[in-house]
């Protein structure tokens, strides 16, 4: 009997220390945010954040977004540091009280309803609209302009991700060749015609473009690409989207990435034109 008193006392030790960790992590704005194995994304721009394909996602689509909207470099910064703190860069269900969503938004406050804040791109786009009201923004530091519209009773916390958001930033907004690359699996969840209507859908979204074509000899769409900046930001974003959408191939100036090699290499057997990028799907099984 002590012997089984013993045993119990201990499972129910490592239950509330289990419990515990658990509760300080929600609290100082943490969500484990260790990369779902199999579906992991690498960024290096002067420097190098690891996340998974969710988060890749959610983070490719807040600094689309900022751009869409004419927003300074800064604005991405910021977000991508406050949607870190709260969520993780996932779109969570729920929070403290009512939050929820990419920046736990409130609809008692004001948000949105909950299937509005549930949407990231609403989520986002509130976000920016918050920030631009905030008189001299862009001289604070990235937490205090983060706190300014969150109203965190953490207000110090956002700045612990201000490096992390700014390596992501430069990547995502095309300032570095190649810096996205996410290993993705070959199980697409989209596959063909179903997953070239989601790209362009998405594209739209993130972006505003409108003007994507199909391409030749391959299934999926070619993006019109300005110079190399712009042609960098579809091509990581189209990375950054492929686990949910099918992509299998991306391609810009002379290199590719592949869903089946996770990384950016020399592609050999396709012109290197700079005029646009190339994103190829997984074809219907």
């Amino acid at each position: 009997m002590r012997t089984r008193a013993i045993v119990a006392a201990g499972v129910v030790v490592a239950v509330l220390a289990v419990v515990g960790i658990w509760l300080v992590a929600r609290q100082v704005g943490g969500n484990l945010r260790l990369p779902v194995a199999g579906r992991t994304c690498t960024v290096e721009a002067d420097g190098r954040v690891r996340l998974d394909a969710d988060q890749m996602a959610n983070a490719a689509t807040i600094a689309a977004i900022g751009v869409q909207r004419k927003m300074p470099e800064r604005a991405v910064v910021v977000a991508l540091a406050t949607a870190y703190q709260e969520s993780g860069l996932r779109n969570l269900s729920s929070g403290d009280r009512d939050s929820l969503g990419l920046f736990q938004q409130r609809p008692s406050q004001g948000w949105g309803t909950k299937a509005q804040i549930s949407d990231p791109r609403y989520a986002t786009n509130r976000f920016y609209a918050a920030l631009k009201r905030v008189r001299g923004w862009e001289e604070l530091r990235v937490t205090e302009a983060a706190q300014r519209v969150q109203r965190s009773a953490f207000p110090e916390a956002y700045e612990k991700w201000a490096d992390e958001s700014a390596v992501l930033t430069r990547a995502l907004l095309g300032e570095a060749t190649g810096a996205v690359a996410c290993s993705v699996g070959s199980t697409p969840v989209l596959r063909g015609e179903a997953a070239t209507a989601a790209l362009a859908r998405g594209l739209t979204l993130d972006w505003g473009l409108r003007e994507t074509a199909p391409p030749a000899d391959l299934t999926g769409l070619a993006v019109p690409a300005a110079d190399l900046r712009h042609g960098w930001r579809y091509a990581h974003w189209l990375v950054s989207h492929a686990s949910d959408n099918g992509v299998k191939r991306v391609r810009f100036a002379g290199l590719e990435w592949t869903a089946r090699g996770g990384t950016w290499s020399r592609a050999t057997d396709a012109p290197a034109t700079e005029e646009q990028v190339l994103a190829e799907v997984f074809a219907d099984a």
